[in-house]
């Protein structure tokens, strides 16, 4: 059996789903995916399902808030040509993160 010591340095934490924010930029062309996971509410102590949409990108998951199709969409509406795109976050927390799509071509 491994010492605590060698476990903890080889010790790799549970991979999160990073946030589509956390990409310099983002094609239009990548297929998009359902995902769901579940968590235990703090508060009722039950176990909650959350859905989601990802992209992957080199094996990576990264979530993509539905604000941010809805803004996608109204930018293609007007530029259905749009290769590209970044996000831009602001605030941290459910009730207070915003999310700002920006072209770039």
């Amino acid at each position: 059996m491994p010492k605590i010591g060698e476990f903890a340095k080889s010790y790799e934490p549970i991979a999160k789903t990073k946030n589509i924010s956390d990409l310099a930029e983002v094609s239009t062309d990548l297929e998009i995916l359902d995902d769901e996971f579940e968590f235990e509410d703090k508060v009722t102590k039950q176990t909650k399902t959350v859905k989601q949409k990802i992209v992957t990108i080199a094996g990576e998951n990264y979530r993509v808030p539905v604000s941010v199709l809805q803004q996608l969409n109204v930018i293609l509406e007007d530029n259905p040509q749009l290769k590209k795109f970044k996000v831009r976050k602001t605030g941290e927390g459910k009730d207070s993160t915003r999310y700002l799509v920006i072209p770039l071509g």
